[in-house]
């Protein structure tokens, strides 16, 4: 059961790691030093500790279930009666009366098959409190491999900001070596040029950290590779909601909210057999040892009034199970409210990042070249040049965010529905 609950899950996130690596050749899987987020699945699925507790639940409630199905036990009885008395009593064991009794007892009101239905609830409910896990944990990792790839774009951002201040700092101190440009413009470019520098140093380390917490999903504190594969620029088609939501409502976080309803269910049934007064039943031989006969012996026990002992223990278990019913109505209302959220942001993201791909930024890079040629020539001042790189610069890095976002939300929605968009 294990195996096929991680199959589905495995299923869900290779579509997204399909997308984020399709497009990227030249980082091929044979390349040690990179890691793709098929192989990242594939570690976490087989190492990471989280799954491994779900195993040993499932050994102790199959081993619960065992005790459950056990019948009453049987009982051996020895009673001596008459032995070492007082008076005409005081016989030692010539007077003595011995009995061997086999007792046990006999379940009524079906308490054995409430028993073995409440375990198979239970276990029910791991099953797919597993599959929830593997969801969370693979949704988590994913999220984790986005910010990573979004790290290393914005290094590449970094490198290309870099080369622009470096490119710049050069024009400014030739133009001020001829008088053309004041000796505080080139104070301002050697300043830019620290300040890209330090974020390139900042952006470096902070991919150091996504590597780190990327390895801890499989249970390891060192990264052995270098880059990660994959681009943010390539999205799924975009379902409509209604079938999005159509998902949701089989999704293993309300399957957990349903099994948790059978086991209520089977709480009840099993209070409700506990309410039925068990037979206990006893038979033996009885022998006298002043006579050297021997009789047999029979008894039938019956306890009164107990139906009335479980009547709360009834009702309490009616309003557990009650309850369960609203908190599932209260997790679709939650799960409706993440999930049009996630969609609606992954549809204005992609909107937002397709026009600064394909209108902004092609814009943005002509009017650069156009300023960077007019300042060369004169024509435009400093501060025009600065404005043309950091316009540029901030929509390639907007462009970098939509397009994070936007995946980060098909992330969040293939965890909520337990599905890939495009399967």
């Amino acid at each position: 059961m294990r195996d096929s609950i991680l199959y589905r899950c495995r299923r869900t996130w290779l579509w997204l790691a399909f997308l984020l690596c399709s497009s990227t050749p030249a980082l091929g899987a044979e390349n040690a030093d990179t890691l793709t987020l098929k192989k990242a699945l594939a570690l976490t699925l087989t190492h990471n500790p989280q799954f491994y507790q779900y195993r040993f639940s499932s050994e102790a409630l199959n081993a619960q279930r065992q005790t459950n199905a056990l019948r009453p036990a049987l009982a051996l009885e020895l009673e001596v009666e008459n032995v070492a008395g007082s008076g005409s009593s005081n016989q030692g064991l010539d007077a003595a009366e011995t009995t061997l009794a086999l007792s046990s007892a006999i379940e009524l009101g079906g308490k054995r098959q409430a028993r073995l239905s409440y375990a198979d609830a239970r276990i029910n409910q791991v099953e797919w409190e597993q599959q929830a896990a593997t969801l969370d944990v693979l949704g988590a990792l994913t999220e984790v491999y986005i910010e990573g790839l979004a790290t290393q774009a914005n290094i590449q951002l970094a490198e290309e900001s870099l080369a622009l201040s470096q490119s710049l700092l050069k024009t400014v101190k030739t133009r001020s070596a001829r008088g053309a440009t004041p000796e505080a413009e080139v104070m301002r470019a050697q300043a830019a040029l620290t300040r890209a520098e330090i974020r390139l140093a900042a952006l470096q380390e902070q991919f150091e950290r996504h590597k780190v917490q990327l390895v801890r999903f499989w249970g390891e504190t060192t990264a052995n590779f270098a880059t990660l594969e994959g681009s943010l620029y390539n999205f799924a088609a975009t379902n409509s909601f209604d079938q999005l939501y159509a998902r949701v409502q089989t999704s293993p976080a309300i399957q957990v909210l349903a099994s948790e309803a059978r086991i209520r269910d089977a709480q009840v049934t099993l209070a409700r057999a506990n309410g039925r007064s068990d037979l206990s039943w006893r038979v033996g031989v009885k022998r006298f040892e002043e006579t050297g006969g021997s009789a047999f012996t029979a008894g039938l026990s019956i306890p009164l009034f107990s139906g009335k002992r479980s009547n709360g223990e009834v009702k309490a278990a009616l309003a557990n199970r009650n309850a369960v019913d609203y908190a599932q109505k209260d997790r679709l209302l939650q799960l409706h409210a993440r999930l049009f959220e996630a969609w609606s942001l992954r549809k204005q993201s992609i909107t937002a990042a397709n026009l600064t791909q394909k209108v902004a930024i092609p814009a943005l890079e002509k009017a650069l070249r156009l300023t960077t040629e007019g300042f060369e020539n004169g024509r435009y001042r400093y501060l025009d040049l600065i404005a043309a790189q950091e316009e540029l610069l901030a929509s390639k890095q907007a462009l970098i965010d939509a397009a994070t976002t936007a995946l980060v939300s098909q992330a969040l929605i293939e965890k909520l529905t337990s599905e890939a968009l495009n399967p």
